[in-house]
């Protein structure tokens, strides 16, 4: 799954170089035995993005960082591509982060899919593993948000799925890795809930195509059958 993962990022027009940040000997084995570049990461970081950290900090000709995590091996290059340029051209954000819509009910009540509330602007209000926003009215009228949901479909439309990709400014990275865990990010167990609750801009765009987080044995083989017929030299 990580070596779909590397193919998608490196197909990426913007991207120059995509490196493998691990703790675990086999990964970093089966990475380099494809040919792919991989480092061995302290086993202490609270997240994804502290790892990233520690392997940014010498990539001195790095001006911005991307964090695809290695449960995505749909994420479309052309996703990574519009990540960049956005964080690039947005002055006011130091992380800018994708989300797609959820289409089923199951989505929105599972708390393996992240949901982002995001304001006018395209800026992240609140991410969570909670359904939000909550439809208070329309769960008092049919008892329950699975039932409402059911009853009326059109409030899918209410919810965004948070996909996982992450572009940050390389200075900003640095300075994130230093701040000690949230109370926030460690009750969601979000680490982009940590630059929230500093008031850091999180700039959120759609992403250019759906994709699935592999959280379940259920998502592995969901990706499986979509990655079937496709050609690779990688494996799921």
């Amino acid at each position: 799954m990580i070596l779909w993962v590397l193919e998608r990022a490196l197909s990426a027009s913007n991207v120059t170089r995509a490196i493998v940040a691990t703790d675990d000997t086999r990964i970093l084995d089966a990475v380099r035995g494809a040919g792919f570049e991989a480092v061995m990461t302290s086993r202490e970081h609270q997240s994804g993005s502290d790892r990233l950290a520690e392997v940014a900090a010498s990539l001195d000709d790095a001006d911005v960082i991307v964090n695809v995590q290695g449960d995505e091996p749909l994420i479309s290059p052309r996703t990574i591509e519009r990540a960049v340029d956005e964080l690039i051209n947005a002055d006011e954000a130091q992380i800018v982060t994708t989300c797609e819509a959820i289409e089923t009910a199951v989505d929105v009540l599972s708390q393996d899919v992240v949901k982002v509330v995001i304001d006018r602007g395209g800026r992240a209000l609140y991410f969570s593993r909670s359904p939000v926003p909550f439809p208070r009215d329309a769960v008092r009228k049919y008892g329950t948000l699975s039932d409402a949901l059911m009853k009326e479909p059109q409030l899918l439309k209410l919810f965004r799925k948070h996909t996982g990709l992450y572009a940050y400014r390389r200075a900003f990275l640095l300075e994130y890795a230093g701040w000690p865990q949230s109370e926030l990010e460690r009750v969601e167990a979000l680490e982009q809930l940590r630059a929230l609750e500093r008031g850091v801009t999180i700039q959120v765009i759609e992403a250019e195509a759906p994709s699935i987080g592999v959280d379940t044995v259920e998502d592995l083989e969901r990706v499986r059958a979509l990655l079937k017929n496709k050609p690779s030299s990688a494996s799921v």
